[in-house]
């Protein structure tokens, strides 16, 4: 087939479109910036425009599209006049999550990490899975062959789609804009549900009937691995207790919590309860527990997931950690996760906030986390625009500095992105530890270290 991905800069779309690249199709894409991901799928082989105009190559069978392209983009409006089948990111993943027994990691948090880690397990447990996540993952495919098409994949470090012989396809199932509602998965992970996305979901009860509503979807046959200590994964447990799947449940008091937390190399208590959803997956697929903790004693994390490197700003070395974490519960579990590993140094942290309306709904949990948070520093730079998803009316409503000021701590100040590398050669001393943290183009800072 000739498949052509709009928004193939996104970290889901993106996987998607290499599944298909794998399989020996004809793909193509675009994008309205250039990014790491963009890059790397160009190294593979991919033709990608840079370009809000409707680049569509001749012949297609299949257009797929993120969710977060607008509905009036260029490119889809003239696939659907010239009559090509169009597909949603999430539609398409659905269609495939039919072809396998799929098992989907989902979740206000954590997705990336026990997707990757449950995926490793089942690759050492020998069941060459297939996996789409939402992340890198340093282990997937760096290495260079050739498709059945006669296209070579070049050598990039970690991806984010696998492609396995068995029949265990392993997704990152998000519960944006209700995406998980397309798939139809045999085992469905549930790490937490917590308020997100609520310029969808409005609010917490919407994003209980949405969950309750993808569950439903598991077969008699199917299994729902839940996190017992989770409190609205209580209340959705006991709304779905008629139904006729198995539930089985995990929980960090769990004896074997001690064991994973002696093992893991990646700190903090959020990973222990990642990893307690993989023993339980792991168990049901009948994994003994002995390949599953050689797996995990191996799992070195994924790209921007407390991901650590020795960097040189100025003659200053210092340790670098650059993580995903945007929504109040991320940052204050990777603050913790830094205090944990990074103690007795000195903690900078540089925070991108992440689209208007998550820093409107959730202003004072931010704000309650950089408060009560033990940092040395706190820099917050201005909030990325996510394109295509914000409401004006409310990006007039906050910003970077109005977040500041609320928290009113000395320690917590603004800079513009561009500001920051000069001030830190001013202020440090050598030896500090600086996170980067946000979902957005953050990252970019990385290779001004």
């Amino acid at each position: 087939m000739k498949i052509h991905f709009i928004g193939i800069g996104g970290i889901g779309t993106s996987a998607l479109a290499l599944y298909y690249l794998k399989r020996g199709h004809k793909v193509t894409g675009s994008d309205l910036v250039a990014s790491e991901i963009t890059h790397d799928l160009k190294k593979r082989g991919v033709k990608i425009f840079i370009s809000n105009k409707s680049n569509l190559p001749r012949d297609l069978d299949l257009v797929v599209f993120s969710p977060a392209v607008p509905k009036d983009n260029p490119a889809i409006k003239k696939a659907k006049k010239n009559k090509i089948k169009c597909l949603s990111y999430p539609q398409a993943l659905g269609e495939l999550t039919k072809q396998y027994f799929t098992i989907a990691v989902s979740g206000t948090h954590g997705k990336s990490t026990t997707t990757a880690m449950l995926a490793l397990v089942l690759v050492k447990a020998g069941l060459d899975p297939t996996v789409i996540v939402g992340t890198k993952v340093k282990e997937f495919d760096g290495s260079t062959r050739s498709t059945s098409s006669g296209l070579t994949l070049s050598s990039v470090e970690g991806s984010n789609c696998r492609i396995g012989k068995s029949r265990y396809l392993v997704i990152e199932a998000d519960e944006h804009m209700a995406s998980f509602l397309n798939y139809r998965p045999q085992i469905i992970v549930l790490t937490n549900i917590e308020r997100e996305h609520l310029d969808f979901y409005k609010n917490l009860s919407n994003i209980l009937k949405t969950f309750k509503r993808y569950i439903s979807f598991l077969p008699s046959s199917g299994i729902l691995v839940a996190n017992k200590d989770d409190k609205n994964i209580s209340k959705l447990k006991s709304q779905i207790s008629k139904l006729k799947f198995k539930i089985r449940n995990y929980s960090i008091r769990q004896e074997e919590a001690k064991k994973l937390e002696k093992i893991l190399k990646v700190p903090g208590k959020h990973n222990i309860y990642n990893a307690m959803a993989v023993l339980t997956v792991a168990r049901e697929l009948k994994i003994r527990d002995k390949t599953l903790l050689k797996a995990l004693s191996e799992y070195r994390g994924v790209w921007r997931r407390f991901e650590v490197s020795k960097k040189r700003v100025g003659d200053k070395n210092i340790t670098l950690v650059s993580d995903y974490a945007h929504h109040p519960t991320e940052v204050k579990a990777t603050i913790s996760a830094l205090f944990e590993k990074f103690g007795k140094k000195k903690i900078i942290c540089i925070f991108q906030p992440h689209q208007y309306q998550r820093v409107f709904y959730l202003f004072n949990d931010f704000v309650k986390v950089f408060r009560e948070s033990k940092l040395d520093k706190v820099i917050i730079i201005d909030i990325f625009d996510v394109a295509g998803r914000e409401k004006k009316s409310i990006a007039k409503k906050v910003n970077a500095k109005m977040l500041v000021e609320t928290i009113n701590r000395p320690h917590v100040v603004y800079l513009k992105k561009e500001a920051i590398l000069n001030h830190l050669k001013k202020e440090l001393k050598g030896g500090e530890v600086i996170t980067i943290l946000g979902a957005g183009d953050i990252y970019k800072l990385l290779e001004e270290f």
